[in-house]
């Protein structure tokens, strides 16, 4: 299947893309920080750059957009055009960040996925995170 814009175009989208302070983490953090919780944003000296982390307790927040982190919900599919292109990449994303689970694990810290899909639920996603913190 072709895709249906331009590669021009194709190319000016995905620059659009961002990686930080996206619009589901932004939403966490906002709830999180009216609750009164204190944290640091992308800690590049640990594995991944956490999106949110609670240093004082050792414990870290990832935001993940299901697309593409290839997470297993209807907005997590891959693309029909170019599957090829898709398909390794998103599954790079997908090891990528178990490698960096695992390495923030051996270093002592306690990590926790909030998937994007989540976060229609805004509520219970913050309360997922509150019992995560306070366990």
């Amino acid at each position: 299947m072709a895709d249906h814009v331009t590669a021009d175009r194709r190319s000016y989208i995905m620059s659009m893309v961002r990686q930080k302070d996206t619009k589901p983490e932004l939403a966490l953090r906002r709830a999180l920080h009216r609750l009164g919780y204190r944290f640091r944003l992308h800690r590049r000296d640990l594995p991944g750059s956490p999106d949110i982390v609670f240093p004082s307790r050792k414990k870290v927040v990832f935001v993940h957009g299901c697309f593409w982190h290839g997470h297993g919900c209807k907005w997590g599919q891959l693309p029909k055009s170019r599957p090829e292109y898709w398909k390794p990449k998103i599954e790079t994303n997908r090891e990528r960040d178990k490698r960096a689970l695992t390495e923030l694990r051996e270093a002592g810290w306690e990590p926790l996925v909030v998937w994007q899909c989540e976060l229609r639920d805004l509520e219970g996603a913050v309360g997922r995170v509150e019992a995560f913190l306070r366990s």
